[in-house]
């Protein structure tokens, strides 16, 4: 005897197999070490702040404990983003917060070293606007396509990060004069990678207009394809 559907037979209908790809439980939670990681660079930020700036801003262990604090920002930066990839923890909150995070810490050690007089306000200048533009770029163009970070993207940013610790430190000497050129490599990766990525941006908007262009036609007058 074929058996009758519960629907037919005036039960409940049985409820139907959740969807893998759009099941809530698929998802990762806001709790997960990489956005864990990305809110302690956050919290860095203004500890950083407040250890370079201690005494001064020109005790050299109080410029020791903010390089520290600096470092285990930028390492956490190495480690987020990657953990996200890898297992699958990519959030919404990541997205947002992760550059911030970058930026933020960037940002205060360089507005900090230029106020103290450590380092030339225009490397400052050149570093943030570079930095501030191609994130507003990438939300220009986001709806035709995502940029890659590049091999010199990412070689710009460690030099970076390598540059400032080094200006965190109160360095003298050879080391001092070794920090300036590290520096000077630092501001020529981070406009020649701007540049780079401007021509990408322009190149993947102009696809993506023509592509639209081209889907506009074909769906005729009436929007119908």
């Amino acid at each position: 005897m074929t058996g009758v559907p519960a629907s037919a037979a005036g039960g409940h209908r049985p409820a139907a197999a959740p969807d893998h790809l759009g099941d809530p439980v698929d998802r990762p939670g806001l709790w997960n070490i990489a956005n864990i990681l990305t809110m302690v660079r956050l919290l860095l930020v203004p500890g950083f702040v407040l250890l370079l700036v201690h005494a001064g801003g020109h005790d050299p262990a109080w410029r020791s404990f903010a390089w520290a604090a600096f470092a285990v920002a930028m390492i956490t930066d190495l480690f987020d983003g990657e953990l996200a990839r890898r297992y699958n923890l990519v959030t919404d909150f990541g997205k947002i917060a992760d550059p911030i995070a970058d930026k933020a810490i960037m940002g205060a050690a360089l507005v900090g070293l230029s106020a103290l007089g450590d380092l030339p306000w225009a490397v400052t200048a050149v570093i943030l606007f570079r930095e501030i533009g191609i994130t507003l770029m990438r939300f220009w163009v986001i709806k035709h396509g995502v940029i890659p970070a590049s091999r010199g993207g990412k070689l710009k940013t460690l030099t970076q990060g390598i540059a400032v610790g080094m200006y965190v430190l109160a360095l003298t000497g050879p080391l001092a004069t070794l920090r300036a050129w590290v520096m000077a490599v630092a501001v020529v990766l981070t406009v020649v990678t701007g540049l780079d990525y401007v021509r990408q941006a322009v190149v993947l908007r102009r696809a993506g207009l023509a592509a639209q262009r081209a889907a506009e036609r074909d769906a005729g007058p009436d929007g119908a394809a």
